[in-house]
This record gives C-alpha cells, sequence and structure tokens, in this order.
C-alpha cells in the first residue's frame, strides 16, 4: 500500500515579498500554491498511489470567489479518473468558522467532519482513518484525545491540525505532544500546521510533511509532501515528494575581505552562482541576500541599499534571469574597527575619532542632536518611524549607543576617502 500525505497547501495563498517589485515573476506569484498542487496530484496519479491524505489548511481562509473551490474539484476529478480518493481534514484556515463559501465535492474526497472525531475504513486495504476537522479557527483543545482507539487488525491513520505543544512560531492550536500519539497506537499519525518538514519513528511514525509551497522568505529550501509505504507489518518507507514551483533562499555574504563596493558585488555574484548551480534545473528561485562581517567597507554601504539592490539586480540578470529573483538586499555588516591605528596619525581625522569618544558620554552633545534629530523624525511617516529602530532611541534621547556605532564606520570611511 502507497499513500500519499500533504498538509498545508493554503491554495490561493499570495507569495509575500517579491510582489512590490517591478521586476517580479508576477503570473508565478499569482499561481505558485495552484501549480504546486497541481505537480501533488500529478505525481498521486503517476505513482498510482492508493489515496491521498490532506492534514487541515487545504485553503487560506474564506474564498474571494468560486473559484478555488473549482480548481480543487477539477484537480480532485482528476484523482477519480484515475481511482484514487482522497481523505481531507480542515485546520486552522479552513475551519468551518472561516469559511462563507462551499462547493459540493467530487464522491472521491471524504472530509472529517468536526463535531466529533470519525474514522473511515477502507476495506480492501485494512486501512482505518481517524480524523477531526476544525469547527473554529482558533481551537485549543487536545483534539488527539477524542480519536478512537485503533481498530484491531487494521493499518491506522489518524490524520491531525497540531502544533504539537512545542512549535513556538506556530499558534498553538490542538496542543498535543509526542508521547500521547505515540500511546494512541496508530501506525501512522498524518500532521499539518507546522510548515517544515519533520518525522519521528517509535511506534507510531509520525510526520509534518511541511507546506507544498514556500511563500515567503522564512519558508526556503524545497517544499512538497511524502509518499509512505506500508504493509501488514507497519510503515516501511517514507520518502518526500518535492513539488514546489518556485523556491526560497536566504543568502549570507561575508564581506570580512572585502574593501571596496565592487568586491562586495563579486562576492554576492559568485554566491548567486554558486545558487544556481546547484540548484535543480529551470527552478526559479526568490533571494535574499544579507551581507555579513566585519569589514572596511561598512562605511561605503552604508545608505546605499538601493545602489546595492541595482548591482545584484544585474548579477541576477546576467546569470539567469529567468530563474533568480532578488527578494531583498540587507546589509548586516560592521566596520572594522581602527581605533588605534587612526589615534597614532595624531591629525584632523584623530581629533575627530576622539570627539566622537568624547561625545558618546557629554550630556549637552547629545541633547543637541536629540533636538536636531527629531526634526527629522518628526516628519517621517508613521509607519517608517515604526520601522526603524533607531528612531525610538532617537524620541527617548538615548543617543549615547548610536553614536557609538556610527563612530567607527564614519571615521573609518572619512580615512578611506583621503
Amino acid at each position: 500500500m502507497r499513500f500519499i500525505h500533504a498538509a498545508d497547501i493554503h491554495l490561493d495563498s499570495p507569495l509575500i515579498g517579491l510582489s512590490a517589485y517591478p521586476d517580479a515573476p508576477a503570473q508565478m506569484l499569482r499561481s505558485a500554491t495552484r501549480d504546486a498542487f497541481t505537480n501533488l496530484i500529478n505525481e498521486a496519479i503517476e505513482q498510482q498511489v492508493d489515496f491521498v491524505v490532506i492534514a487541515g489548511d487545504l485553503y487560506d481562509g474564506g474564498w474571494k470567489d468560486h473559484n478555488t473551490g473549482i480548481y480543487f474539484c477539477r484537480e480532485m476529478g482528476r484523482l477519480k479518473k484515475a481511482g484514487i480518493k482522497a481523505y481531507v481534514k480542515f485546520g486552522n484556515h479552513d475551519a468551518e468558522s472561516e469559511m462563507t463559501k462551499k462547493l459540493v465535492l467530487p464522491d472521491n474526497v471524504h472530509t472529517f467532519e468536526s463535531r466529533k472525531a470519525h474514522t473511515f475504513i477502507i476495506d480492501e486495504l485494512n486501512v482505518a482513518l481517524h480524523g477531526r476537522s476544525f469547527k473554529d479557527a482558533a481551537t485549543t483543545e487536545n483534539l488527539s484525545q477524542s480519536y478512537p482507539d485503533p481498530l484491531p487488525g487494521m493499518f491506522n491513520i489518524g490524520v491531525l491540525h497540531t502544533a504539537l505543544g512545542v512549535q513556538s512560531t506556530h499558534a498553538n492550536y490542538a496542543p498535543c505532544t509526542l508521547d500521547e500519539l505515540q500511546a494512541k497506537g496508530y501506525q501512522y499519525w498524518a500532521l499539518g500546521h507546522v510548515h517544515e518538514y519533520q518525522m519521528w519513528q517509535g511506534h507510531s511514525t509520525i510526520v509534518f510533511p511541511g507546506n507544498l509551497q514556500g511563500r515567503h522568505v522564512r519558508e526556503t529550501g524545497p517544499r512538497g509532501a511524502v509518499l509512505v509505504t506500508a504493509d501488514e507489518t507497519g510503515v516501511q518507507k517514507v520518502e518526500r515528494l518535492f513539488v514546489d514551483v518556485l523556491r526560497w533562499h536566504s543568502v549570507n555574504v561575508d564581506a570580512t575581505s572585502c574593501s571596496t563596493m565592487p568586491e562586495v558585488v563579486h562576492a554576492i555574484n559568485r554566491e548567486l552562482e554558486t545558487l544556481v548551480q546547484s540548484g535543480p534545473p529551470n527552478m526559479p528561485s526568490a533571494v535574499r541576500i544579507t551581507i555579513t562581517g566585519k569589514t572596511p567597507v561598512h562605511g561605503e554601504l552604508f545608505g546605499m541599499e538601493a545602489q546595492l539592490r541595482a548591482e545584484v539586480l544585474a548579477c541576477a540578470a546576467a546569470i539567469a534571469p529567468e530563474r533568480l529573483w532578488i527578494e531583498k538586499v540587507k546589509t548586516a555588516t560592521t566596520a572594522s574597527d581602527e581605533t588605534e591605528a587612526i589615534r597614532a596619525r595624531g591629525d584632523a581625522l584623530a581629533d575627530l575619532q576622539e570627539f566622537f569618544e568624547q561625545a558618546q558620554t557629554d550630556p549637552d552633545f547629545l541633547d543637541s542632536l536629540k533636538n536636531d534629530l527629531m526634526g527629522l523624525v518628526s516628519k517621517a511617516p508613521l509607519e517608517l518611524q515604526n520601522a526603524v529602530p533607531c528612531f525610538k532611541d532617537i524620541r527617548s534621547g538615548e543617543l549615547s549607543g548610536l553614536v557609538g556605532e556610527v563612530r567607527p564606520g564614519l571615521v573609518s570611511q572619512l580615512a578611506r576617502m583621503e
């Protein structure tokens, strides 16, 4: 027996972080979750699996119109023609309370009710699937406790949408523990809600397949479902199926050895070339570049995000314009501390450095600086005031740290400009 276990499909959910840029792949952003789901159905048909399990968050909330449901019915119709059934549990994003529109689904699709846990039996395979859908999005009770005991002589699958009680980055819905699931006596737990692939093996095999398609830069790397092979003795194999159509990457570029912006750009170019060469052929990538390191070029990079992004876009266009999309370029460098070398010069630059060192603890200077900067802060839009961390320091008058942070880069840059 073989079945596919998928979860967290979030049909028609937008991909976040690229749509604001004119060079973004607009059509791909709109259709990525559907395209990944179509790839999943293709795999199910080609692999000739016995059934498909969807463990919650098939949808991303209420439909804007019926097109989302019509698309899903079409894909389920393809499964029906191939003789494949689907078993669907609804999670927090597609709970009954979230769905204002519905369609009658093809008869090969079986959905778990929300009033109580119940069981679907596939007699010809000796399989029992136990599950309970969410009635409300914020379901905080331990649903697994209401699941029935395993049926003797059957391969028992628990379908559950849960944070498993330990996933701090996800809302703690339907909390339970690994020990509770292992003690239930099912052969397999098909979980959903956590978007990263995880598997635990013991008396039960417990799996989060992750989501089908990464939707932003916090969901990097390959995405998909799992193909489970089992027999009368239990689970024999769990294989990952990658069906995503656009892959997110977060690339750190160490600029420690760089002394000019062109050198930084060359370092970024090398990382992008490596990414393209090591990735699957024809797989588009959305990339966030973060420049790190204690580097002499810190001062030159300060405030040059727009220019740096243009340089990186040019690199991507030269390497693989149809496969590389730059989500963001961030600067997280620190200045090389050249304090002693500059102090030994004994010139005007050394005097400026000493002035900054004294200014960090000079209350009159800090008050004057606050008054000057408050004019800038007060004119900034509210969203910018909330987004820029140093604005909070300016309003509170805590400027000593800001002066200390700026000093090494500013003095270093002035020395380089000579």
